[in-house]
């Protein structure tokens, strides 16, 4: 990023000094933007600008150099929602931090068995990120008066209410501190002081403006006014009312202070109004354009000559030599520098750099993550320097609910706690009540950029009507007249791997598996003696590998990202029920890719296939092909247009295609086809190049909630000429 800047003359026969104060009020603050276009077009010299919360964060930004105009421009194409929120790219999280949040409905933290709310609802993260990027080209400014206009701003101590003026250190910290709305964003630490808007104690700092030697005040006030009993509705409207007294009563003393008083019209908007930004930056301009008469004598050039513009180009890559991390007391070096996925002397990109950011802020270990870019002093580039905040909460309760056709209803409780026995690892434990009780036990020692050590055990069951021809080929069960029987399976799964980043994004895990499989009928029996018929009864011992990518933005309903999976089992050992057992082998793969062409439509492509090397008599490890769902067990594949379980064998191919259309936020109506071959060796028979044996199609409505998906779909199969319906409720655990 660069910074030109060619100075502002000074007044032509008036040398009195202009400053600037701006208003904090949240989405209102926009109308500063509108005030500051009108400002520039008559070409008037600001000598000094204060503000306070949002009136700090546009009043640094031009103080910095950037024009009304360019500001106009920056804000229209945020995204405010995702800003303000704690929302952090999925793509931005390690593997096992995103199948955390694809589980849980709720999370709530305890700290000593009691209930530990947080301090806000969201940590302004992603409030500091966009104002670092912002105030790059200025990072090297320590003192706010040698920037380009000189600047402060006004946040509040929380612990003992003093006002306290920020006018020196890093400057995107300084302005997010002040715009540290209380209960939205979390306070900020500066200097020892926990700060939070400086709104609460003084939202027009004109007399410490005047106190820097300003000769003439321009003041913008984007404040409430008070509101009458029609407008007191609800509680949090009185408390807004309550708070609103003093600044009110303030502002009857400091606007006759204010040379050059603008009161942009904001009635009709709140603090959150940030989708009507157009409207309140307009009238930003109009409240200006009605003082036209009182700021033309300050127009200090001509018309020809305005001020000029800051050529601020945004770089797409910053070059980061030295790392200096303070705060980490129980995580080490490698370990923050895993998740941010950086290292020392390297170009990286800056969207890289705030996808490393939010994967560190994903990990829920840090309460925040505050940093500093100053240009190297002997090579070119910057240094980093960062001060982390560690997140004193390491126990979890998180809750969830599901329902679909396979596994039925479900209620989730989850323990998770952290540093259980080391600094960097992670226990959690899923307990899944319901029509199918299941367990899930994971633990991980996150080591960020070496070999982090995994542990897994799930138990998995669910009864099924299943084609018993399509289980086992050679069963004495065949020729019994029985179409469908009802199978229960049952699965246990315990793995221990190690697990490393490959080429940044890629998860490569290597490691050693025992499965547990069961599958009986109590439908048939054989004989007097039993009351159920056995199809499985295995302890299987394998090693595997997996290498896998998941850059979807969405896991249910993906818009843009690339997807790859690949796995592969080496079954080595069987006891028990396979007494005929000989080692084989089963490799998979599936990859995807997801691309919009509109902000309403967006399509996913998706192939994948698999299949057997070794001896056949294993035949419940195979593919199995039908219905709708996430995260199946085993060989279990979904496939529209036929029930689960309904198409066997031990290798296939499938192809997908999706188009999904948002018809409003977070509703999405989706058409979606799938194409496969499944038999038993069908790469070598050549059937896998062949046209598609099986089809099904499916139109679909979904909807994102706090629960996760809330799906319907109606799915037809031209070879069984009959539809299906899926149903699901919730994120699939």
């Amino acid at each position: 990023m660069c910074l030109n800047t060619i100075a502002q003359n000074n007044f032509e026969g008036n040398s009195k000094k202009v400053g600037l104060v701006l208003s904090g009020g949240g989405a209102k603050g926009f109308a500063h933007i509108g005030v500051l276009k009108v400002i520039d077009s008559l070409g008037i010299k600001v000598d000094y600008i204060a503000g306070t919360s949002m009136g700090a964060i546009v009043g640094s930004l031009y103080a910095s150099g950037y024009s009304g105009k360019q500001l106009d421009s920056i804000f229209k194409s945020l995204d405010f929602d995702a800003v303000i929120s704690d929302d952090i790219p999925r793509a931005a999280k390690t593997f096992y931090e995103r199948d955390n949040t694809e589980k849980y409905a709720v999370s709530l933290p305890f700290d000593k068995f009691k209930l530990k709310l947080p301090s806000a609802l969201s940590r302004g993260q992603n409030v500091f990120n966009l104002l670092s990027k912002l105030t790059l080209h200025v990072s090297e400014i320590n003192d706010f008066e040698k920037l380009p206009i000189p600047f402060f701003c006004v946040a509040t101590n929380v612990e003992n209410g003093k006002a306290v003026i920020l006018d020196s250190g890093n400057l995107a910290q300084a302005i997010t501190a002040s715009g540290a709305f209380p209960s939205l964003f979390q306070p900020v630490i500066i200097d020892d002081k926990l700060l939070i808007d400086g709104g609460v104690i003084n939202n027009y700092p004109i007399d410490e403006l005047k106190a820097k030697g300003m000769d003439i005040i321009i003041g913008v006030d984007v404040q409430d006014g008070l509101r009458d009993r029609s407008e007191l509705k609800s509680a949090p409207d009185v408390l807004l009312q309550i708070n609103n007294f003093r600044t009110i009563n303030d502002m009857k003393q400091k606007s006759l202070k204010t040379d050059i008083y603008i009161r942009p019209d904001i009635t009709d908007f709140t603090v959150v109004s940030f989708s009507e930004g157009e409207k309140i930056v307009e009238n930003g301009v109009q409240a200006a354009l009605a003082k036209i008469d009182e700021l033309l004598p300050l127009k200090t050039i001509k018309s020809e000559n305005l001020k000029t513009q800051v050529n601020i180009v945004t770089a797409d890559s910053i070059q980061i030599n030295e790392i200096d991390i303070e705060g980490n007391k129980r995580y080490t070096r490698s370990y923050v520098l895993g998740k941010l996925k950086l290292k020392g002397d390297s170009k990286v990109s800056y969207d890289d750099f705030n996808r490393g950011i939010n994967n560190l802020i994903a990990t829920n270990n840090f309460d925040t993550f505050q940093y500093q870019f100053k240009k190297s002093k002997d090579k070119d580039g910057y240094d980093l320097f960062a001060n982390l905040v560690e997140n004193e909460i390491t126990t979890f309760l998180k809750l969830g609910l599901h329902y679909d056709d396979l596994y039925k209803s479900a209620a989730l409780v989850n323990f998770t706690k952290k540093r259980l026995l080391f600094d960097n690892d992670v226990a959690s434990l899923d307990i899944i009540l319901g029509d199918n009780v299941r367990y899930n036990f994971e633990y991980l020692i996150d080591k960020g950029f070496y070999w982090s050590i995994g542990f897994k055990s799930r138990y998995n069951q669910f009864h099924k009507g299943i084609n018993v021809q399509l289980l086992i080929d050679d069963s004495p069960v065949i020729g019994s007249g029985l179409n469908k029987i009802d199978v229960e399976l049952q699965d246990q799964t315990n793995q221990f791997y190690l697990q490393s980043l490959f080429r940044r994004d890629f998860a490569f895990s290597i490691g050693a598996e025992h499965k547990r499989l069961k599958i009986k009928s109590e439908t048939i029996t054989l004989n007097s003696e039993t009351d159920e018929f056995i199809f499985e009864n295995t302890d299987y011992g394998s090693l595997f590998g997996t290498l896998k990518l998941d850059t979807y933005n969405n896991k249910y309903f993906p818009k843009r990202g690339l997807y790859f999976c690949g796995d592969f089992h080496w079954y080595l050992l069987a006891s028990g029920f396979n007494d005929d057992f000989e080692p084989f082998s089963i490799a998979k793969a599936d990859m995807g890719y997801a691309f919009s062409v509109s902000d309403k439509l967006a399509f996913n492509l998706k192939t994948e296939g698999g299949f057997k090397i070794g001896e056949g008599t294993t035949n419940t490890l195979d593919f199995a092909l039908g219905g709708y769902g996430n995260d199946f067990i085993n060989n279990f594949i979904p496939f529209y247009g036929y029930d689960f379980i309904s198409l066997t064998g031990n290798s296939y191919v499938k192809a997908t295609a999706s188009a999904d259309y948002e018809i409003f936020k977070k509703h999405h109506i989706t058409l979606e086809g799938n194409w496969a071959n499944v038999d038993d060796n069908i790469f070598e028979s050549g059937e896998w190049f062949t046209l598609p044996d099986y089809r099904g199609y499916a139109l679909g409505y979904g909807v994102e909630t706090f629960l996760g998906p809330l799906q319907a779909k109606f799915s037809y199969s031209p070879e069984q000429r009959k539809s299906i319906w899926y149903f699901n409720i919730g994120f699939w655990f």
